[in-house]
């Protein structure tokens, strides 16, 4: 069931692209050149690690996008008031509390996931939205430990964003992988009924998948504002799509109880190796879209088979 078997083939679609993209782009592998793709990597690969536990479970959440615009309105329209801690915490809350809705909405309710979270992705938008009426707010340049969480380098050489995604995953990873909750994650998204018949508590388990989705949501939308210097309200538009397209082609299967966050992972980095290789080829991006389409395909058809 937790298998990492899948991963090898992973492993060698990254080195065939990273070839193809060092014979296209001659700069491609060059240091400095990789380190800013890590970078660029690290949100998205945050906002997938929470979204491999939803689709684990046989759930979806659209919502992250428009968490990840809201947190940053909200954090940095607190900065000046409470601090950075302070407004942290406060951006977190709000993602949590979103999160919850999700959760208890799925929960105790028949909605389909898909609708309550496209729901809330709609309110979360518009609430970041009524900010500032919708014009971007500036980071105060003072606010440097605010600004160093998605632009500095440890040691002047690794991003702090890398370190944020390394520790988020690696939390993930072990309670995905280690724990008696991420058992029973697994068997939810394997059999729900079954895991019922177990002892199994679905209800409660989902409603914390789901708010530990929007916190990593929360999390993401700190760093995104951190790096534009600002937080955008109409920022984070298409983030859930990338977000599942790392998850699909890293190996979770949509119909759950399938899934690694290593996996995950390394979904996210293809992910942002085809976006940043197509960049800088000059691959117009109406074409972009077309390979990512193609590529998700792909991975949805050889989940298909391997269940089979």
């Amino acid at each position: 069931m937790k298998s990492f078997r899948h991963l090898a083939p992973l492993l060698v679609a990254v080195a065939v692209l990273l070839g193809l993209f060092r014979l296209w782009v001659p700069r491609f592998l060059s240091p400095e050149n990789l380190l800013d793709l890590a970078q660029q990597i690290a949100v998205n690969a945050i906002l997938a690690s929470g979204m491999t536990l939803v689709i684990l479970i046989g759930g979806i959440d659209l919502s992250v996008g428009a968490v990840v615009a809201l947190v940053g309105t909200v954090t940095v329209a607190l900065l000046p008031e409470c601090g950075w801690a302070a407004a942290l915490l406060g951006g977190l809350a709000v993602a949590a509390a979103f999160g919850a809705m999700n959760g208890v909405c799925a929960a105790k309710t028949r909605m389909p996931p898909f609708i309550i979270t496209l729901a809330t992705m709609l309110m979360a938008r518009g609430v970041a939205l009524r900010f500032n009426e919708g014009r971007p707010l500036a980071v105060p340049d003072s606010e440097r430990l605010f600004l160093a969480l998605g632009n500095a380098r440890l040691f002047g050489a690794l991003p702090v964003p890398v370190l944020l995604m390394a520790a988020a995953l690696g939390l993930m990873a072990v309670l995905l992988h280690r724990t008696r909750f991420g058992q029973h994650l697994y068997a939810i998204g394997g059999n729900r009924e079954a895991a019922r018949f177990t002892g199994i508590r679905i209800a409660r388990n989902e409603i914390v998948v789901y708010v530990l989705c929007a916190a990593l949501a929360g999390l993401a939308g700190v760093i995104h504002a951190s790096q534009l210097y600002s937080a955008e309200p109409a920022s984070g538009q298409g983030f859930e799509l990338n977000a599942i397209a790392a998850v699909v082609v890293g190996g979770t299967s949509f119909t759950g109880g399938i899934g690694t966050m290593p996996g995950t992972l390394i979904g996210a980095v293809i992910i942002g190796i085809l976006d940043k290789g197509l960049n800088q080829a000059g691959v117009h991006f109406s074409l972009q879209y077309i390979v990512k389409g193609l590529v998700i395909l792909a991975a949805v058809y050889l989940d298909v088979r391997r269940r089979k």
